[in-house]
């Protein structure tokens, strides 16, 4: 294994951590998710971006360490799209996701909704994911709540931890449907795979399927604790006798839980599989085969 506490030499585009392990991808994506990110200056991020560019070019100062180079990589890697090179809107960086998409998961986590609260949530969560998923790229709801009505056999206790799990079913499938939706060019024009120096040898569409899969897969993975740990944690904590004399202490509570569980999920589901994702070049069609000697080539996943 790897020994993290050491600085390793920096390589340009290359991740800093080990992305054949789960650990060396999971403080690999902690780094992308920093929120810290969030306030980076513009002069910062140009820095970042003259740091990068002199290294590419060799005029690099030999006074800037390698520490310094990773951190710019991951100031710039954080905000900027690697494909287009255009800068992520704030509340759609995925460095955004946990303190922009807290507030929409207590809004979803509420006990005692009506229908129209349950369509507003889902909705505003939806179209949050979409906007996420559109710029990192490359419900049943309410008949569960008929069901749990009819199930009239559960004890009182049972039925109010089913119910606040509803939520989770249904954003877990419509976040399918959605990375489906925002990404499906990539399946009509495919995506460019590179060989080992980073050369673009093609647009494979076969990628394009593996990469939105493996996308789609980290969208059922993120929700499950999410949506399952609060309603857990908190049907306990309402029996603790300061929450049931201190009722206005709850809302806070929950909130600080989900935060807490969406900061914790976020990087272990999108750590499941590395952005840049490798692929058999005997899986994908002809004429990248015949375009490339290499056996293996690599494509952005996305986030």
């Amino acid at each position: 294994m790897a020994d993290y506490g050491v600085c390793p030499t920096f390589q340009l585009g290359r991740p800093r951590y080990d992305q054949s392990s789960f650990l060396g991808r999971l403080r690999h994506f902690v780094d992308i998710i920093d929120p810290t990110t969030l306030f980076v200056s513009e002069r910062r991020l140009t820095e970042c971006v003259k740091l990068l560019d002199d290294y590419k070019h060799g005029t690099l100062s030999p006074d800037v360490s390698d520490l310094q180079l990773w951190e710019a990589q991951k100031i710039k890697q954080a905000i900027i799209h690697p494909d287009t090179g255009e800068k992520i809107f704030m509340p759609f960086r995925m460095s955004g996701y946990v303190p922009f998409g807290t507030p929409i998961v207590v809004g979803l986590l509420l006990p005692n909704q009506s229908v129209i609260s349950t369509i507003f949530w889902q909705w505003l969560n939806q179209s949050h994911n979409a906007c996420v998923n559109y710029s990192n790229r490359n419900a049943t709801k309410v008949g569960l709540h008929l069901l749990i009505q009819k199930a009239n056999h559960m004890s009182p206790a049972t039925r109010m931890i089913i119910q606040r799990l509803i939520p989770f079913p249904a954003v877990a499938s419509a976040n399918i449907c959605n990375v489906g939706l925002m990404r499906r060019n990539e399946l009509s024009e495919g995506i460019d795979v590179l060989d080992e120096n980073g050369n673009v040898v093609g647009s494979s569409k076969i990628a394009a399927k593996h990469a939105i899969m493996e996308t789609a897969f980290t969208r059922v993975v993120l929700p499950m604790p999410i949506f399952v740990l609060p309603p857990i944690i908190m049907s306990y904590l309402e029996k603790v006798p300061l929450l049931q004399t201190n009722r206005r202490l709850l809302l806070p509570i929950h909130s600080l839980v989900c935060l807490a569980t969406f900061g914790l999920s976020l990087p272990l589901a999108i750590s499941l599989f590395p952005q840049m994702s490798q692929i058999e070049v005997s899986q994908l069609e002809p004429e990248i085969a015949m375009a490339t000697d290499s056996k293996v080539v690599i494509y952005n996943k996305g986030l």
